[in-house]
């Protein structure tokens, strides 16, 4: 497998020519690579792709969070392969539902198509899971990072009505360094 790094690999012409492909064309070995988790998040997702799917490797410490997200392309499964993870995600309007359960080592969660999801290491000890996701392009839109540090900036006046708060609130949380712990 190719790790992508912003663009989708394209390898339908070595496909559609078997005799260009070589073993590396099918090979990935980020997954057996833990993530730097020394960022504000305490986590790392890493990603490979290829035939139009993807699998990648998330690593927490303990507490560490992958930020609510969504991928707009693709369905994910969560595999946890050690720890303990609180993972959940929200349905869509109007109920806007919550959706949540704890995960232990060998449970499976699914994160259905476009909802906003989440996953916290909620043990003592460092957690890894696998993602599988039904793409080979996914996309990512992690909601804090677009909606208060998108460039331009979202005007505060949008975000004050639409949150809600003092424009004070709004012009703190687009003064923050977003941390992106996604590697597509």
């Amino acid at each position: 497998m190719q790790r992508c790094q912003g663009k989708r690999p394209s390898m339908s012409s070595k496909f559609g020519k078997p005799k260009l492909a070589t073993p590396n064309d099918f090979f990935f070995s980020g997954l057996r690579v833990p993530g730097n988790t020394s960022n504000k998040l305490g986590s790392m997702e890493n990603l490979g792709v290829t035939l139009g799917v993807s699998r990648a490797r998330v690593d927490y410490v303990p507490y560490g969070l992958n930020l609510p997200h969504t991928h707009p392309r693709t369905t994910e499964i969560l595999t946890v392969l050690e720890g303990t993870l609180y993972v959940g995600f929200v349905t869509s309007n109007p109920d806007n539902r919550l959706i949540s359960k704890v995960l232990y080592k060998g449970d499976v969660f699914v994160f259905p198509q476009g909802l906003i999801h989440f996953q916290l290491n909620v043990g003592k000890t460092n957690a890894v899971a696998i993602a599988s996701l039904s793409s080979q392009n996914p996309g990512v839109i992690t909601i804090a990072n677009a909606v208060f540090g998108s460039k331009p900036a979202i005007s505060a006046d949008v975000l004050t009505k639409a949150f809600q708060v003092d424009k004070n609130v709004v012009n703190y949380l687009q003064s923050q360094f977003w941390t992106d712990n996604h590697t597509y």
